[in-house]
């Protein structure tokens, strides 16, 4: 029995799938299958319920302590490879992290080339995803780190805290707040403004701010995006409320400008998160540190 397949296992009850586990792994689905099926026999135990009709993958008692013992093989073989490597004092292999725009195209490519300076044999590979993506691959193991704005407790999750952002008011050249240097945020009430979708954190505490004062706007547009609501306000749709850090090359360009908060309220927290029962690798930790010590 490999060590490889023990991670095959793994992998299909995280994703819930055959094919995103073989494609996880290099291999066919029918080699998925055959692995499963030499694990059963070895252990003369069925591990998965199958149901036909449906993708579910389903664990049966001792394919519950089958999965939960794999996960502890998995990761001493983590720390044993990790222990080697360091032995020779040379920090590589790569690290998966999954973050919000605003913060991935923002706020992460200096700290980025200082680590790949620091590590020239380590890579870190960026995903960029909405929040609930970026922390259900997380938890699912797709990918080792997450990076989000607003980060949540949660159960099996670790969260290490960045530097927070300030949240600023942002208009076009043009506009009559433009020469401000700062604002109230009872001065904007009924203002057409350019929004973060619901869904997505910087929103949602946005919105609560402004409730808490009384303060009602008008929804212009919404968007997924950082970059999309910035070109929204500079062709003069409306206002918007952002990270600094995401509008400060627009800021130094003249194409957008900023205005402050005079209230403290408006701060963004930021993090990074991990699965608290998986031993990180020497180059994930190396990255964290570096992002930790931001402050």
């Amino acid at each position: 029995m490999h060590i490889e397949t023990l991670k095959v296992f793994v992998d299909l009850v995280d994703m819930q799938s055959f094919s995103l586990a073989a494609e996880r792994n290099f291999v066919t689905q029918s080699a998925v299958s055959q692995q499963i099926r030499t694990l059963e026999e070895k252990f003369k135990r069925r591990l998965l319920e199958r149901v036909r009709g449906r993708r579910e993958v389903s664990l049966t008692s001792a394919g519950e302590v089958f999965y939960r013992e794999c996960k502890n093989v998995l990761a001493s073989y983590d720390v044993l490879q990790e222990g080697m490597r360091g032995l020779v004092g040379k920090i590589s292999g790569t690290v998966k992290v999954a973050t919000v725009y605003s913060v991935g195209l923002h706020e992460l490519p200096p700290k980025v080339r200082e680590f790949m300076s620091k590590f020239p044999a380590a890579k870190i590979d960026l995903e960029y995803s909405r929040t609930t993506r970026v922390v259900r691959d997380v938890l699912s193991g797709a990918v080792e780190l997450g990076v989000v704005a607003f980060p949540e407790p949660r159960r099996g999750l670790t969260i290490v805290p960045m530097a927070s952002d300030r949240l600023v008011l942002i208009c076009p050249p043009d506009h009559e707040f433009a020469e401000r240097e700062e604002i109230k945020v009872t001065e904007l009430q009924g203002r057409d403004f350019v929004l973060f979708e619901r869904d997505i954190p910087t929103r949602k505490a946005t919105d609560k701010i402004l409730k808490s004062y009384g303060v009602e706007i008008r929804k212009a547009a919404e968007f997924d995006n950082i970059e999309t609501i910035k070109r929204s306000v500079e062709v003069g749709f409306g206002l918007a409320i952002v990270p600094h850090p995401s509008v400060m090359d627009e800021e130094r360009n003249n194409q957008l400008c900023v205005i402050e908060f005079a209230e403290k309220d408006w701060i963004r927290p930021v993090g990074v998160v991990y699965r608290t029962d998986r031993a990180l690798s020497i180059a994930a930790k190396k990255f964290v540190q570096l992002l930790e010590n931001q402050t």
